[in-house]
């Protein structure tokens, strides 16, 4: 089913993110490309020799939900921490020249940046194969004096803010600890706290909305769900009771996504484009920092998961960590208006 009239809600409430303000409470990652043209077999060991050609470092993980936020046109405070080494340096400096607020992201000596290293192989103009990843990742969690000090910055931007989003890739800086602690005693009022959990979802209770992919809402709660819609329908249920949600929006690749609303019917919405994808690198930060704006602008659940539905659809025609502009956003919604799916 196709909406038309919905289209221009949609647009009204995208044109709306420069006026709000989302707090975002996450794992900082580097990602680091490394692109080297193919140049011969080495003589050592059946292995490729790559020319070294270029090399970017970008916001991944949460970094790049922030990132996501700002491209959005969406004033974006980060919270995080990053180490005091070139990683951390060149993610802050890619913030500054974005005019993203860094106050919020604490430096500490004895921590390593988590950097995700992809070496990309490739002729020259070819596409660019990845090779091996490497992944550089702290010894152990934040101590409990950082920990803290994330505490207090997210609670006082959250209460800047139209919406807390917490992107948990399991390195420390967002956890369920810290979120029970803002909830029970941050004072956040009705700010809605937003949640991307790698692996441990169902450790945060009390959240607004949680935005999982498939597979994480299959290991959570140990089920398949393969091309069923009753399965899906019977796993949001489960979920939205289980971590006493407001809604839930489950990302199926191909298959679009599934949203869920406290007071009103599932929806399942087909994906936008084409599902040849290019490079799902980071779509998941794409979805929940379109979805936490929608959401915080005053969109119900199912109008934040049509605009995360066309977000997704454009980032992951994209190659490596990428971001969606609003102007790219609108452009979309004016090109294919929204649709639903029967059951």
């Amino acid at each position: 089913m196709k909406h038309p009239k919905e289209g221009e809600r949609l647009r009204k409430i995208v044109e709306d993110f420069p006026n709000i303000t989302v707090t975002a409470l996450g794992d900082l990652v580097a990602d680091e490309f490394v692109f080297g043209e193919i140049s011969r077999v080495s003589r050592e060991a059946p292995v490729l020799i790559l020319k070294h050609r270029e090399r970017s470092v970008l916001p991944g993980g949460g970094a790049n939900a922030a990132n996501n936020l700002a491209a959005l046109g969406v004033n974006v405070l980060p919270v995080g921490l990053v180490g005091d080494d070139e990683p951390g340096r060149l993610l802050l400096k890619y913030f500054r020249h974005k005019k993203i607020a860094i106050s919020g992201v604490l430096k500490d000596k004895s921590y390593t940046t988590v950097t995700k290293t992809r070496i990309l192989g490739g002729m020259t103009h070819n596409t660019r194969q990845q090779v091996v990843r490497v992944d550089r990742e702290p010894e152990e969690a934040p101590s409990s004096h950082v920990t803290r000090e994330l505490y207090l910055a997210a609670r006082n931007y959250a209460h800047a803010s139209d919406a807390l989003l917490v992107s948990d890739y399991g390195y420390g800086a967002a956890t369920p600890a810290i979120v029970s602690t803002l909830r029970e005693k941050g004072k956040l009022g009705a700010v809605p706290i937003v949640l991307d959990s790698r692996y441990r979802m169902l450790q945060y209770a009390g959240i607004t909305a949680a935005t999982p992919n498939e597979p994480e809402v299959e290991e959570a709660l140990g089920i398949k769900i393969g091309n069923d819609w009753d399965k899906v329908l019977a796993a949001g249920e489960q979920l939205m009771q289980r971590m006493k949600l407001q809604s839930l929006l489950i990302t199926r690749g191909r298959d679009g996504m599934a949203a869920f609303d406290h007071k009103h019917k599932p929806v399942d919405i087909p994906i936008v484009g084409s599902d040849q994808v290019a490079d799902v690198t980071g779509a998941g930060d794409t979805v929940i920092a379109s979805f936490t704006a929608a959401l915080a602008a005053g969109a119900t659940t199912e109008e934040a998961a049509q605009i995360a539905n066309y977000a997704g659809g454009i980032v992951v025609m994209k190659r490596g960590t990428a971001t969606v502009s609003r102007e790219e956003l609108l452009q979309c919604i004016e090109q294919t208006p929204p649709a639903t799916r029967l059951h």
